[in-house]
């Protein structure tokens, strides 16, 4: 562990997802490929769709609606309408071909196994304190068996915009009923958890399961609170001091 800022009592811990939990890095290439595949499958009209194009329909779904960049459910969605459009697809075979995709990704997208060292910490840690999940993506906590740890999840979406806007601190706030500076927040990103969460008042920890932790190599420099080795330090942290 490092210091880099005075660690007060906390009471509860929210928690960022993909790449602090896991490796999303590993897993969405994956979920990309296996969705592709199935849905060339299932509609072999999109088997000609090139990769410039999918990105073209991401680029153009934001220009006109940018909020969707605030949630990556509904931006798919748009992305898939815009596919089947130009495909011909229309009335209830476009919205039937829309939900069956959207379904079948956020299958695959969630698809994968938490180490069960995570699995042992979360459990350990939600005995001591309540915990709140913040993410920016749109990842099935049930799926992937976390869900149980935590009291409240939060994703990112047109009402609630990703981090570091301070909207899901707040709403996470509310839910816990704790004043801001009596929670810590557990991230990856500097910009999106470390200066989010100290926007909206909170503490932070800084860890990265998918990548060494080197400060300089960071595309901002704000130090959190403290910055972890491993997510079992969290257990280091005596409880009954902090109440």
């Amino acid at each position: 562990m490092i210091f880099y800022r005075k660690i007060r009592p906390f009471q509860a811990i929210t928690f960022d997802l993909d790449d602090t939990l896991y490796d999303n890095n590993v897993h969405m290439p994956a979920a990309e490929s296996a969705f592709k595949a199935e849905l060339h499958q299932a509609f072999p009209e999109t088997t000609n769709i090139a990769k410039n194009e999918w990105h073209q329909y991401r680029v153009n779904a934001i220009s006109i609606q940018p909020q969707l960049k605030n949630d990556m459910g509904e931006l798919r969605k748009h992305i898939l309408r815009q596919l089947f459009q130009s495909l011909g697809f229309s009335g209830s075979k476009l919205r039937g071909a829309v939900e069956h995709s959207f379904a079948r990704f956020y299958f695959h997208r969630s698809n994968f196994r938490v180490e069960d060292n995570i699995h042992s910490l979360l459990k350990t840690l939600a005995a001591r304190y309540p915990l709140v999940a913040i993410t920016n993506g749109n990842v099935n906590l049930e799926q992937i068996g976390l869900a149980p740890y935590f009291s409240h999840i939060f994703k990112a979406n047109l009402q609630l915009p990703m981090k570091p806007h301070g909207a899901m601190f707040e709403a996470s706030q509310r839910a816990l009923n704790l004043t801001a500076n009596r929670i810590l927040h557990v991230g990856d990103n500097l910009h999106n958890d470390v200066l989010g969460a100290i926007k909206a008042g909170f503490q932070s920890a800084w860890y990265a399961h998918d990548r060494a932790m080197l400060v300089r190599e960071e595309s901002l420099f704000l130090l959190p609170h403290v910055q972890l080795n491993s997510l079992t330090e969290l257990l280091n942290f005596d409880s009954l001091n902090f109440h």
